[in-house]
């Protein structure tokens, strides 16, 4: 459904291409983080492999991720707004999840901190299950957006 008639008027189907395109930076970088977790998780603390990747994924965080999301959100409010999604199941189900993954962004980046730190609280399985959770969002997400069951 395209509405041209919001306040986005003739931009909306620009808008709407634009989030989609971050919402894949987005799901890139959720997916790419973990993984360089549980490598740098396999490393020897403090030896120049561990720096290295303690490099590699602050990148990760600060020129994929977090720019990413920021206007994931900023596109996506826009879309909401424009359509007036508020009053709308699938979008309130939709929304929960986008702040779980947001949510799911900051464990990432305060887990980095403690990699970064030397501490490897989690193993190197568990890191790999974890790696799943925006895979499953992604695919309940598009099921909400595309078929609206509610």
């Amino acid at each position: 459904m395209t509405d041209l008639t919001g306040f986005l008027g003739p931009a909306y189907p620009w808008v709407k291409a634009a989030h989609v395109t971050f919402v894949i930076f987005w799901m890139a970088g959720l997916f790419l983080l973990p993984r360089l977790y549980v490598y740098h998780q396999e490393t020897a603390l403090g030896s120049p492999e561990d720096r290295a990747w303690i490099e590699r994924e602050a990148r990760v965080r600060s020129i994929i991720l977090t720019p990413a999301m920021i206007l994931v959100w900023i596109l996506g409010l826009m879309l909401a707004f424009n359509i007036d999604a508020w009053s709308q199941g699938w979008f309130h189900a939709k929304l929960a999840l986008v702040i779980a993954l947001s949510g799911y962004q900051g464990w990432l980046a305060s887990y980095g901190k403690k990699l970064a730190n030397g501490h490897r609280p989690l193993s190197g399985k568990t890191v790999r299950m974890l790696n799943e959770v925006p895979g499953i969002a992604a695919a309940i997400i598009v099921v909400l957006v595309i078929v609206r069951p509610f």
